[in-house]
């Protein structure tokens, strides 16, 4: 899952790696690009950076090993109902990016 920066698209690839390396790496990715703006982003990274925080932090020798390590920290998350608090309101996020948002004239 990536962002819309102009750096995170195939091409970086081949301009930091050799041509069969980097199609050797592209083949192993799935690119989804995520929407130029919303809080929910936000909240995915929190969400990421605590996986990596809590469960991510050592070496995990296979996928199989990860596909199970993130399950079980999934699991326990869910039943504890682990929540974010996001404290950007509308008001806020109208104040922030009042270019976005279209005015209305009386």
């Amino acid at each position: 899952v990536l962002d819309n920066l102009n750096t995170h698209r195939p091409g970086a690839l081949y301009e930091t790696y050799p041509p069969a390396h980097a199609r050797r790496i592209l083949d192993k990715l799935e690119f989804h690009y995520t929407p130029v703006h919303g809080s929910w982003l936000n909240m995915a990274e929190i969400e990421i950076n605590v996986l990596s925080r809590q469960c991510l932090d050592r070496r995990i020798p296979d996928a199989a090993t990860l596909q199970q390590e993130v399950a079980a920290w999934v699991g326990d998350r869910n039943k504890k109902k682990s929540q974010i608090n996001w404290q950007f309101t509308t008001e806020d996020a109208r104040i922030k990016l009042y270019r976005l948002y279209p005015s209305i004239d009386d």
